[in-house]
């Protein structure tokens, strides 16, 4: 497989073995801030364990493990595009004995020789974030319905492409970030998950891929040493604003679209959010095989999430009660009925591949040898 610009080469050497080579290729799923919550244990030479965990013990992202579980779903899709390069499909079953807090699947290859490879393969490890302001030219009809196709039969996907709408979806994307931006439970998040003086990271968010200019990014740097300049500064200075604006607002306005992918069905439990992870990803991967960039844009579903099951996320009031206002605007939007089943919203348009991108650990690094991780 042809390596993108930049890019660290896949690390299984010459004899590596079937299941280590999908492997190698499928660690590249995203997941939020590259937390990469899944580990691998090779049973035998056809089969083998994922065990996945959350993050919602540390993550004021994923307190009901809802964004590890999509993360999970890319994995499972990675591994079945790149196992269709070595002629084989694979089985899945999800182990009912283990918690929610660790979905653990054990996979089985089956040989399939006449199905060929999956045409998204070659997009797996060229596929990223882009954080920066795309282009607004919208979309032609045959790419939106090439990314409606690669979603299934079992999603819709909700686009908005006016100005008007992108204005409306970027004030939301604004708002939710003085959020993102002034609680504590975020900044630790952020302090641990973003690599500062980086243009690449194996495990987490290299500081130059974050869409900042180098000026606010050094600003940034020295805010976030510690959370009581954090306060001060957003106290006195209003210190969120400007990277609000260039982080939310602008990318909002400067893009050829916003989307939601919607299930037709509720997402109720586990297995419907790794599932919704498996429609994501196609439709990342679809539209990096278009030649098109995106950026997720999910906390706005996952702050409204917690609004309407009671979750409490912050010790902060303001901003509780700065998320139920936002609830009801993103209900208005999309309509209340939808709000249950949406599975993954982001941004998208044509633009330049970023400079700078989180990469994935070492393969080395996500086998096991005994007992799984605890998480």
């Amino acid at each position: 497989m042809k390596q993108p610009q930049d890019m660290a080469p896949l690390t299984t050497p010459g004899s590596a073995t079937l299941i280590e080579r999908i492997l190698d290729i499928a660690r590249w799923a995203p997941s939020g801030d590259n937390t990469q919550p899944w580990r691998f244990q090779i049973s035998d030479e056809s089969s083998f364990v994922i065990h996945g965990y959350d993050t919602r013990d540390h993550c004021v992202y994923d307190l009901d493990g809802h964004g590890s579980q999509i993360a999970l779903g890319a994995l499972l899709e990675n591994i079945a595009i790149a196992a269709s390069e070595e002629g084989f499909r694979v089985k899945y079953t999800r182990r009912k004995d283990m918690p929610v807090t660790k979905p653990t699947y054990e996979a089985r290859l089956l040989s399939a020789p006449d199905a060929g490879i999956d045409p998204l393969l070659s997009h797996i490890i060229q596929r990223c974030v882009q954080r920066r302001p795309l282009s607004t030219t919208p979309l032609a009809s045959d790419q939106k319905k090439a990314l409606k196709a690669s979603v299934g039969d079992g999603y819709s996907v909700i686009w908005f492409e006016s100005f008007s709408e992108r204005l409306q979806m970027a004030r939301l994307m604004f708002n939710n970030a003085k959020i993102r931006l002034t609680i504590p439970e975020a900044y630790q998040v952020h302090r641990t998950n973003i690599e500062w003086n980086a243009r690449f990271s194996d495990d987490r968010v290299p500081d130059q891929a974050l869409g900042i200019d180098p000026l606010t990014l050094k600003l940034m740097r020295w805010v976030m040493a510690n959370w009581s300049r954090v306060d001060m500064f957003n106290t006195y200075f209003a210190g969120h604003w400007f990277p609000r604006v260039e982080l939310d607002l602008l990318p909002g306005i400067f893009c050829a679209a916003h989307f939601m992918i919607v299930a037709h069905e509720p997402l109720l439990d586990t297995d419907s959010y790794i599932d919704g992870g498996r429609a994501m990803q196609k439709f990342w991967l679809t539209a990096t095989s278009l030649g098109l960039h995106l950026q997720p844009e999910m906390t706005p579903l996952i702050f409204s999430r917690y609004v309407r099951e009671g979750q409490k996320f912050t010790s902060r009031p303001d901003a509780i009660e700065l998320a139920r206002v936002l609830e009801q605007r993103l209900g208005a939007i999309v309509e209340e009925k939808n709000m249950d089943s949406i599975v993954f919203a982001g941004r998208i348009g044509q633009g330049k591949p970023p400079r700078a991108r989180s990469r994935r650990r070492p393969l080395n690094e996500l086998i096991i040898k005994n007992s799984p991780v605890d998480g």
